[in-house]
């Protein structure tokens, strides 16, 4: 796991005062699942790199680990990427490597404390998988960098195969050192939302320290703060609220925006909901599935009808299971309510046997989370081997995206979205399904329609023909 940090600035050589490491010198610090090893491969007046090179010991990893809730796949605990990425591993890194630099101290030349300088950093390897460059660009550019993104493929020799979730970045900036490290500890482990010790309440005071005097300017600061604190709900709400106190914003007229707010965004979501769980109850359908099911919030509503004896539910984020577990009581139901629940992890784009046999699935603003290339794969994963008798699957209306003031004409409603149809792309695309699989259809407006740009979400009924 490797960064470069690069400065032109002159002299160059400044750069080994401000991070208080002599370019010299071989330097190791010892970190609670390895090392780190500090080292400038370039050093002159006209320019110095500085490198940040992670040696992890994947197996002593785990053997410390704190993080629970992988235990049902324990040889992702040996068979991972965390070796080998930029993730919250290297923001632990720079802290230990250079704490002085990071509090904003240097003994020697301290007039280069708040002196901005022309730097660019690389990182190699960087995962981004809910929200990829769109992502990386939203949390890095706000901050004046100038950000250079290249997307891996999973396989070079099978290009086929498509893009990975990991990227090359290289970002600008004339920056101070300091706000440098502090940008860096933060958001890396916020684009990758998947960090390797315990979250609690000690991050959030960790957030604030190193988001002091631009965390609270940063349009993204509320995607910020809950992919940092991994969308814990305690952890977030105390950061909002003092974050927003840092702003002097007063508390009741913030509660009644995001009071305000909330309410439209699950006005819209719950309609969502209502209307497919309508849509399964005017089918015979017994045994549901729900592909993508989050944290259960459609198959909380699916648990109140007898009609269904069996609710499945499939989503490729452990976590997002273990939430759905806690959010829907499962420790505390009857007997009888928890053998008609199945919880699962699996993905949409690989076949899988434990998808076949249902009488219905759910997909619901799932497929504009995926890349377009990854398309084809899920429409053979449902509608070609599993085959559900029906199929209930919704998205976004990109038409409906110019009735949000201040979004712009190329912006998509989510970070992570790869994709929003139209309704006549959606249309053409529900067509070609019904032709090559043998379903009928039926396309559904969710929410209240808009002249000229129709409803904010569209639903289609498809219907096994055989």
């Amino acid at each position: 796991m490797l960064l470069n940090i690069t400065t032109t600035h002159y002299p160059a050589t400044d750069l080994g005062y401000l991070l208080h490491k002599h370019p010299d010198r071989f330097q190791s610090v010892d970190l609670s699942v390895g090392k780190v090893h500090i080292f400038y491969p370039e050093c002159t007046e006209e320019k110095a790199t500085v490198s940040i090179l992670l040696d992890i010991d994947s197996v002593d990893m785990v053997k410390k680990a704190k993080v629970k809730g992988n235990e049902g796949f324990a040889l992702g605990h040996y068979v991972n990427d965390r070796p080998y990425v930029v993730s919250s591993l290297m923001s632990v890194a720079l802290s230990k490597a250079f704490s002085s630099a990071m509090n904003g101290k240097c003994k020697d030349k301290p007039e280069l404390i708040d002196q901005k300088l022309p730097i660019e950093v690389e990182i190699p390897t960087l995962p981004a998988p809910a929200g990829g460059e769109t992502l990386i660009r939203n949390l890095f550019e706000p901050l004046g960098y100038d950000v250079e993104v290249k997307r891996h493929r999973l396989d070079e020799k099978f290009k086929e195969w498509g893009d990975s979730k990991y990227y090359s970045v290289v970002l600008k900036n004339m920056v101070t050192v300091k706000d440098l490290l502090s940008h860096l500890y933060v958001l890396i482990p916020a684009l990758d939302n998947d960090k390797h010790y315990f979250v609690s309440e000690d991050e959030v005071e960790k957030l604030l320290k190193r988001g002091e005097g631009w965390l609270h300017a940063h349009p993204k600061k509320d995607n910020i703060t809950r992919r940092y604190l991994l969308n814990l709900k305690s952890l977030t709400r105390e950061a909002f609220s003092r974050i927003n106190e840092e702003e002097g914003i007063l508390e009741n007229e913030d509660q009644a925006v995001n009071t305000e707010l909330k309410k439209k965004k699950e006005t819209l979501h719950q309609k969502r909901l209502n209307l497919v769980v309508e849509k399964l109850l005017e089918t015979s359908a017994a045994r549901i599935l729900d592909l993508g099911c989050g944290e259960g919030k459609l198959i909380k509503l699916l648990m109140k009808h007898k009609q269904f004896s069996e609710i499945h539910g499939m989503d490729v984020s452990y976590r997002e299971l273990i939430k759905a577990k806690q959010n829907l009581h499962f420790d505390e139901l009857a007997p009888r309510m928890q053998e008609k629940l199945n919880l699962f992890q699996g993905s949409l784009t690989y076949r899988d046997q434990r998808l076949a046999g249902f009488d219905a699935a759910a997909v619901v603003e799932v497929i504009e989370h995926m890349d377009l290339n990854r398309l084809k794969a899920f429409e053979r994963v449902l509608f070609e081997f599993a085959k559900p008798n029906v199929v209930v699957l919704t998205t976004p209306n990109k038409e409906y995206n110019t009735m949000f003031e201040g979004m712009s004409d190329d912006a998509m409603r989510h970070d992570d979205h790869r994709f929003e149809w139209t309704r006549e792309e959606f249309k053409n695309w529900v067509e070609k399904i019904a032709e090559n699989y043998a379903y009928s259809f039926e396309i559904f407006p969710i929410g209240d329609e808009e002249v000229n740009v129709g409803a904010p979400s569209q639903m289609v009924v498809f219907k096994n023909g055989n």
